[in-house]
């Protein structure tokens, strides 16, 4: 569904999700699933993309017709035929652009809790208001995949959540609510074209008649703000205290954590994201030399993954002071713009030594820049590939100085959007 635009432009079709929310239900309904049974309805959706409608999206999503499909419908309702999504990286001249226009990088990171970035909504909008300003003047509503997907559930435009609107650069993310300083360094007249940030945990409403209807929903069921995908994660692997921390080790490794308050990182080492609880946020800091730097070294010593977790038995904590910066590829956090691994006391041929060294120098990056938040590391849970292995996870336990435990989930995404919303009152 991505489709990849040359420049580093990364676009998918917004019809496509449309069609694929009507062929999920169908598929439900005619397994035999009763949805009547359903009191209450919440997603999670792919941070940071964004949806362009025109005016005429309100008026057709309140008389979706139950007999007719909602692509057949809903197919004129855009202002831009496709969505630049997460993967998109051809904004950074924008990026730029609204930093300065927002007073600077420190600034618009006080503010918003992030530096401009890439992938993020705001300068994917500028972008757009700047290569088709005629496109974007027909521009009368932007959503996130979040809102957008919970529109056509509640069958009228639905606010963005503060966790989602904090993945954009446009957020005042202590106040919970757009930041007119934002949305001015951005594009012109952004203010009307967005809904005010709901609430998380605020039901939106009750499900359309269409969904009733065409297949078999209670018309009381409600519908609540959809969430990005990486703040539903939080809730989902059980981050509901500050201090508790996840790891998920996979190609990159990514570091979540709860915090009670605003903490930022002044040299963009993390993103900060209000948490779908409206209470706490998040960090979120990507490692991009994950199982990346692992496999290399297994495979050049031609190991196995047990052989592996063996080197770690051999070999004493510390190493004997030897030391690896896996920089397999360019890495995110901290910021290596050219691929090279440095090797110090560490001879290369030494396989053991070299396992050793990988896995310390992730453990102790993650500890490294992370202190930037704050926050005293409680718990970790480990997921992913690697928290198989017993070894890395000690590794991990001794330098972040707590318990490490594998926490195996899936769609953890999927289970934070309905956790979030589980206590919530259905009225």
């Amino acid at each position: 569904g991505a489709l990849d635009l040359g420049g580093g432009q990364v676009h998918s079709p917004p019809l496509m999700w449309v069609e694929a929310l009507d062929l999920l239900l169908a598929n439900l309904r005619d397994n035999g699933h009763d949805l009547a049974r359903l009191r209450a309805i919440a997603g999670s959706g792919q941070q940071h993309g964004t949806v362009y409608l025109n005016q005429t999206a309100g008026p057709a999503l309140a008389r979706l017709d139950p007999s007719r499909s909602l692509a057949d419908q809903l197919a004129g309702v855009f202002s831009r035929p496709t969505s630049p999504i997460w993967m998109d990286t051809s904004t950074t001249a924008e990026c730029r652009q609204i930093e300065a226009a927002a007073g600077g990088r420190l600034p618009l990171l006080k503010l918003t809790g992030n530096t401009a970035f890439e992938r993020f909504s705001g300068p994917q909008i500028r972008k757009f208001s700047q290569s088709d300003p005629e496109g974007y003047s027909r521009t009368d509503n932007i959503g996130l995949v979040s809102s957008f997907v919970a529109s056509l559930l509640a069958g009228r435009l639905v606010p963005v959540d503060a966790g989602d609107g904090s993945g954009t650069n446009l957020l005042d993310i202590r106040r919970r609510q757009w930041a007119p300083e934002a949305l001015q360094a951005t594009a012109p007249e952004l203010a009307r074209r967005l809904l005010p940030v709901t609430p998380s945990t605020r039901a939106i409403g009750e499900i359309s008649t269409y969904f009733a209807q065409r297949y078999g929903f209670s018309p009381t069921c409600r519908v609540f703000p959809f969430s990005g995908d990486n703040p539903c994660s939080l809730i989902g692997l059980g981050l509901v205290e500050p201090g508790s921390v996840a790891l998920s080790l996979g190609t990159s490794d990514t570091l979540f954590a709860c915090m009670d308050q605003v903490r930022v990182s002044d040299s963009g080492e993390g993103a900060v994201f209000c948490s779908p609880d409206d209470i706490n946020y998040m960090a979120l800091i990507c490692f991009l030399n994950g199982s990346l730097a692992r496999e290399a070294v297994r495979d050049q010593y031609g190991l196995d993954w047990e052989q592996f977790a063996q080197a770690l038995r051999d070999t004493p904590p510390g190493n004997g002071g030897a030391l690896m910066l896996p920089y397999f590829a360019a890495e995110i956090v901290p910021h290596v713009p050219e691929p090279g691994v440095v090797r110090q006391n560490l001879d290369a041929a030494d396989a053991n030594a070299n396992v050793r060294a990988v896995i310390e120098a992730q453990a102790l990056s993650s500890r490294l820049h992370s202190a930037w938040m704050d926050v005293p590391v409680t718990s970790l849970s480990v997921t992913g590939g690697a928290s198989a292995n017993e070894e890395i996870l000690r590794v991990y336990a001794n330098v972040h100085g707590c318990p490490a435990h594998r926490f195996q989930t899936t769609n953890s995404a999927a289970l934070g959007a309905a956790l979030t919303h589980l206590d919530a009152p259905l009225g």
